[in-house]
């Protein structure tokens, strides 16, 4: 345990009170769906680099139909796959800011009577993708101690989620910046075109009504 732990009771209730609200952060995400015969259903999230994600899902069974899955990025490389899948897991590790997607394909064959598959997919993303167990099994570490570092780790990816968002907001700030730099530009440029084009009426009318002396 690091030094600076002091073992009170305020200390230790403060602790786990920040421990109970930072689990509450953690990102779990469950879904469960009807895949219709011979149809796809894919699921897009973006994701930061060097994010651990694990997926589990289960599929219900029917005779003569498969299933399969694929996990690809953004460019098509495929992070993951099998064929004719039942119930397992899956797990990947980002390697860049991307958008990543996970499929799942029904295929029937012809001539047969298809019925929908229930599949269910459990995706776990950041510190509760890792498994703490066996890494305080492999370096002897204490219930506590697994506890801080899980704390530890989760704070790290709460930081790099506000960094994400604040890097986010300077660059919509940035666009909106540009766009309406461009709008002020686009609406002289018009009011310009207007005055030039009234201008233009003007003296094309007068020169009309002396030509057919109608005005001196």
């Amino acid at each position: 345990m690091p030094h600076w732990i002091v073992k009170t009771p305020f200390i230790m209730n403060l602790y786990y009170l920040w421990l109970v609200f930072l689990s509450g952060l953690i990102a779990v995400d469950g879904i469960m769906w009807n895949l219709e015969p011979n149809t796809r259903k894919c699921l897009r999230e973006e994701l930061q680099s060097d994010v651990l994600v694990t997926g589990e899902y289960e599929v219900s069974d029917v005779f003569g139909q498969k299933v399969d899955y694929t996990v690809k990025d953004s460019k098509g490389h495929i992070l993951s796959q099998k064929s004719d899948i039942s119930k397992g897991k899956f797990s990947f590790v980002t390697e860049n800011f991307d958008t990543f997607e996970v499929c799942f394909t029904s295929r029937v064959p012809p001539q047969q009577h298809a019925s929908r598959q229930e599949v269910s997919l459990i995706i776990k993303r950041g510190v509760e993708a890792k498994n703490y167990e066996g890494i305080a099994e492999a370096v002897k570490l204490k219930p506590m101690e697994v506890e801080l570092k899980r704390l530890e780790d989760l704070s790290e990816d709460i930081v790099k989620d506000f960094s994400l968002m604040r890097k986010n907001e300077e660059e919509m700030r940035s666009t909106n910046e540009s766009t309406n730099r461009r709008v002020l530009y686009f609406t002289v440029f018009s009011m310009c075109c207007l005055l030039g084009l009234a201008t233009w009426q003007v003296f094309y009318l007068r020169n009309y009504f002396k030509a057919k002396k109608l005005i001196e």
